[in-house]
């Protein structure tokens, strides 16, 4: 089993960021941060399949786990994805227990599932397929995410299927599916939060969530969650650059008041 999986269902407390830029040097720079591991977001970010390889092979060179979040739910992608060398998949808006035993079948070769076998970079191209097959079912790291009112209504029986490695909570969209937004809906999304993590680690799951800073980590972290994505390259990218300018400015400010 690697490291990754190992610390992912053991539970101890690991924390990554989202990777939305599609440049290795960005991958380098976040990797060598001290994450834990990175999530490329292809969900979401704009970045391109035949860019992913580039990307995980960039984590690779500061021995980083990258995991990919997918689009969607197709078996392709996710191959693509896996046969690229990622050390996992974390698959978005998986609201039924249907959806969770599907994703099983794309991520395991048999018998566990239904993965077809390719010489992608993950096997050496071809020259490593049987070694490749011989670990993979142990090593890759299978999250999937609730993040709907369907997902939050039928969690229990998402959580019990075999296979699944963390249910990762993602906040955003689930705010929105149980009509939870902004400080009003803070208390409602906070127990729906709770109740997705209790109906996990009650089936013996980790639990993941995405969090914009750093915050409340230590809260949830109380609660059994346990696999923080913490923001995403382009959030501290904005945030860094944001706090340097003004406080730049301030001290012009200052220097300027001093002059009048």
């Amino acid at each position: 089993m690697s490291d990754f999986r190992r610390n992912c269902i053991e539970r101890r407390l690991i924390v990554g960021t989202f990777a939305a830029i599609p440049h290795p040097v960005a991958i380098e720079v976040a990797a060598a941060s001290g994450v834990d591991f990175l999530c490329i977001d292809w969900e979401h970010a704009q970045i391109s399949r035949e860019r992913i390889e580039d990307l995980i092979r960039a984590a690779n060179v500061h021995q980083v786990p990258a995991m990919v979040r997918v689009p969607g739910h197709a078996a392709e992608d996710i191959a693509a994805v896996l046969d690229a060398g990622a050390a996992g998949v974390l698959i978005p808006r998986i609201s039924t227990a249907e959806q969770a035993r599907a994703a099983v079948r794309a991520t395991r070769y048999p018998p566990l599932g239904a993965r077809g076998v390719g010489p992608g970079r993950a096997a050496a191209y071809g020259y490593r397929i049987p070694d490749y097959l011989a670990k993979a079912n142990a090593e890759l790291v299978l999250a999937i995410q609730v993040e709907t009112a369907e997902g939050l209504a039928n969690v229990a029986d998402i959580a019990a299927v075999d296979g699944i490695d963390l249910i990762f909570i993602g906040p955003g969209d689930l705010s929105v599916s149980i009509n939870a937004m902004g400080p009003a809906g803070k208390d409602k999304l906070d127990g729906a939060i709770r109740a997705i993590a209790k109906a996990a680690l009650s089936a013996g799951r980790a639990v993941g969530i995405f969090r914009p800073s750093p915050d409340d980590v230590r809260a949830w972290s109380e609660g059994g969650i346990s696999f923080f994505v913490l923001a995403s390259d382009t959030m501290f990218l904005g945030a860094g650059m944001a706090a340097g300018i003004a406080e730049a400015k301030k001290h012009q400010s200052a220097s300027e008041a001093e002059e009048k």
